[in-house]
């Protein structure tokens, strides 16, 4: 076993991870002259204006309340932290201390993330306006159009991608250079914290996007015949800031916590199994992608040779990885010796006599966490691009009905989970190889696998912003009346793109999941055994080993895998009621207010606001408790070994289910763009009325369950890691406390019961037109 206090901070890391954090410090101030870039371009018209306007009001009140909500929860967590275990009392208070730091940090990304999307979608709107310009003005050629308007909403993106990085990079290196070699313990908190907020976010905006969505395409586009955008529909307002508080706040606060764990798990096993050198490296590669993602941001700019906008993408995004890959080969073998033997802090007996060279496992570690966000970056695209043949096979199942285009897009989910799972199983198994006969370094491999992958997610981020400011700018346009012809066409166009980019980021948010909680279950581990022997326990061998051919070892596994399956049906579940409310209001509205159709009146868009606002908050509170209970539960009831279990089966089966839901959606979303473009029947035709139907099944898939899966691993392992002291402590050797666990894991397990049971009572629809509401007959309330 590794002594985890051999290591020490020495004056020159410590010079190294200062740079880190200037590094980190310049990625904010990137972010700003960004934001200075995107808001110099024009507005619009004032009817644009006006539905922007409209949309920021509503997002910024939707995020207010919830952090509002998330603040009382934060301060619970804050005090109920210093209840665990640590070495020390200045640990105690720096891991509440920074996760409130965390929570901050990820909270701030995400409104970052929304406060300029709101801003910037009306700009590219305005933009894709130029080319069909007012009589008298001349006229634009389309790709200088096309490329302006593109180029304004990746660098919105842009600056999501600057902050997250920044935030993340920042808040690290200011734990290192506070704790030194007691930092990967305070960083457990700023983890947890940031994957906290980060699961509320993205659960509550992907209710919150997917509820509107939904009911606005059941009324408006299916019952109504009318655009999907169209100012008629009293959903449309929500719909556009649903966009931003789910797809733009919401994926940032993920992104920023996917940064802020894999750097925790780095650095804990960093100092296990590189000493010293262990707690600056692991900030080293992150930093440089900062550096390499601004080259990829600024390389996003279309060429007339492109055969799409995805062509520019993905062209920003492969030169950032490259140049990545030759600089972090550079800081490999600059700070790192030629030899384990060289490795200062290091006393587990195995590494310094292992042979080999710590510059090439390093450097082929990241190779392997960059060449994976490469391979899942094509792989998504093929399964969701318009111009690939399992969209166009969704496309043709839609000629023979809805059903159909369902059943195309649920096969097309599982077959793309197979491929993009096995991927990262062998990207981790690869780099677990690199570790030889060391399990540490083997671990170690892992983790700075995931920091290859950190290397990205500037660009990534962008990537992933970009497709909901491209969305609303799309609806802007259809709204205001005020973009047609060539102009509308080239915001299509950005959306199918935005579609594809947002699939792609969710495949690569979920391979720092897997990457990151493999990384931490490496950490559990050695927790583990650092606590037998502290509490000087003489624990049966087969009690604490995580084999499953034991009973209880096996539950866990089981029951890791069904947490994650009950978790996405109460994501599912809960914008089904949400949507069912705003069906009933938009119902209501259109029957009680005919003027509605002939323009003579105006919808309430801020009712269907409310209702989702109300709704997505309401439901936060069950896949939270979930995430925090369910490990305490089979902990304290089983064991650590069954809880290492647990863990095994949620990060295999949320790895799947995760890429399913993401693709199928995406997959059905494109399929809808495809036919609405004239191929297939076009607009209004039964193929088309099909292919909404499947992209509605598949809205909750890819925005709110899929994309949710990623933080609630990533709670569940930093909560195991944070109670796994604490259950060896009550469980064995003279401190053990049979009845304290019984009653720890009761507790946990009623508050489960009782939150699912609360979720499931709900009815379908809970504001509105509803039967209860109105005292009418259920027939009359659920009529068009």
């Amino acid at each position: 076993m590794t002594d985890l206090a051999a290591a020490v901070l020495t004056q020159g890391n410590r010079v190294i991870v200062a740079v880190v954090a200037v590094v980190a410090l310049a990625a904010l101030l990137v972010a700003r002259l960004l934001v200075r870039q995107v808001l110099r371009a024009d507005e619009g018209t004032e009817a644009m204006r006006r539905i922007a306007a409209a949309v920021q009001e509503g997002a910024n009140a939707y995020l207010a309340r919830q952090l509002r909500t998330l603040a009382i929860f934060a301060v619970a967590v804050f005090f109920l932290l210093f209840l665990l275990p640590a070495d020390t009392w200045s640990q105690r208070a720096g891991r509440s201390l920074f996760f409130l730091v965390g929570a901050l940090f990820s909270a701030v990304t995400g409104y970052v993330g929304m406060r300029l999307a709101v801003r910037a979608n009306v700009r590219v709107a305005a933009a894709a306006r130029e080319a069909t310009p007012a009589p008298g003005e001349p006229p634009k050629e389309l790709p200088v159009v096309a490329h302006h308007a593109m180029k304004i909403a990746f660098r919105t993106g842009g600056v999501v991608g600057m902050s997250t990085v920044g935030l993340g990079l920042l808040g690290t290196s200011c734990v290192v250079l506070v704790y030194a070699a007691d930092a990967p313990k305070v960083l457990e908190g700023f983890g947890l914290g940031a994957a906290l907020i980060a699961m509320f976010m993205r659960v509550g905006g992907g209710i919150f996007t997917k509820a509107a969505d939904v009911g606005a395409d059941l009324v408006g586009k299916i019952e109504q015949g009318i655009p999907e955008d169209d100012p008629r529909n009293a959903a449309t307002i929500a719909d556009n800031v649903g966009d931003n508080v789910g797809d733009c706040a919401g994926m940032a606060a993920d992104l920023f916590e996917s940064y802020a764990v894999t750097l925790v798990a780095a650095l804990i096993l960093g100092k296990a199994a590189f000493g010293d050198i262990g707690l600056a490296f692991p900030l080293m590669v992150p930093a440089i992608g900062v550096v390499t993602a601004v080259v990829g941001i600024f390389a996003v700019a279309p060429r007339r040779s492109d055969r799409s906008g995805l062509t520019a993408v993905n062209r920003g995004f492969f030169l950032s990885a490259l140049i990545s890959l030759a600089l972090v080969a550079v800081a490999a073998f600059a700070v790192l010796p030629s030899s384990y033997a060289a490795l200062k802090g290091v006393t587990d007996p195995g590494i310094p006599g292992h042979g080999g060279d710590p510059r090439v496992l390093a450097l082929v570690a990241v190779a392997i966490g960059i060449v994976l966000a490469a391979l899942i970056q094509q792989l998504t695209g093929y399964f969701t691009e318009t111009g690939r043949r399992p969209v166009r096979d969704i496309c043709a199942s839609s000629l023979t009905g809805p059903a159909t285009v369902v059943l195309a897009g649920v096969a097309i989910g599982l077959e793309s989970a197979v491929y993009t799972a096995t991927l990262i199983g062998l990207a981790v198994y690869g780099a677990f190889l690199l570790g030889g006969s060391s399990i540490m370094l083997a671990l170690f491999a892992i983790a700075l696998a995931g920091t290859g992958l950190l290397t990205t997610v500037g660009v990534i981020v962008a990537m992933d912003t970009f497709g909901p400011v491209a969305d609303n700018a799309q609806g802007i346009a259809e709204m205001s009346g005020d973009v047609t012809g060539a102009g509308a066409r080239v915001l299509t166009d950005l959306d199918a793109v935005g579609n594809t980019t947002k699939a792609i980021t969710k495949g690569i948010a979920i391979a720092t999941a897997v990457l990151a909680a493999a990384a931490l279950f490496g950490s559990y581990r050695d927790t583990i055994a650092t606590s037998v022997a502290e509490v000087g326990a003489k624990a049966d061998e087969a009690t604490l080993s995580m084999d499953i051919s034991q009973p209880n070892n096996l539950f866990g596994m089981v029951l890791g895998a069904a947490v994650v399956f009950l978790f996405s049906g109460l994501a599912i579940n809960a914008v089904s009621r949400a949507a069912g409310a705003v069906v009933f209001e938009v119902r209501r509205q259109f029957r009680l207010h005919p003027g509605i159709m002939d323009y003579s009146e105006q919808p309430e868009y801020g009712r269907v606001v409310d209702i989702c606002t109300k709704d997505a908050l309401r439901e936060l509170a069950t896949p939270g408790l979930l995430a925090v209970m369910a490990p305490l539960a089979v902990g304290f009831a089983l064991g650590v070994g069954a809880l290492g279990a647990y863990l095994a089966g949620a990060i295999a089966t949320g790895a799947l289910m995760a890429v399913f839901l993401a693709n199928s959606g995406g997959a059905w979303d494109n399929a809808k763009k495809l036919v609405e473009d004239g191929r297939y029947g076009g607009k209004g035709s039964p193929a088309h009325a099909a292919t909404i139907i499947g992209d509605t099944v598949g809205d909750p898939f890819k925005d709110t369950a899929g994309p949710s899966i990623n933080p609630l691993l990533k709670v569940m392992n930093l909560v195991a890691l944070l109670i796994a002291p604490a259950i060896v402590r009550f469980g064995y050797g003279a401190g053990a406390r049979l009845w304290l666990r019984v009653l720890v894991a009761a507790v946990a397990f009623a508050v489960i019961v009782v939150a699912v049971g609360v979720a499931r009572r709900r009815p379908v629809a809970v504001g509105g037109d509803t039967p209860e509401r109105n005292g009418s007959s259920p027939g009359a309330a659920v009529a068009p």
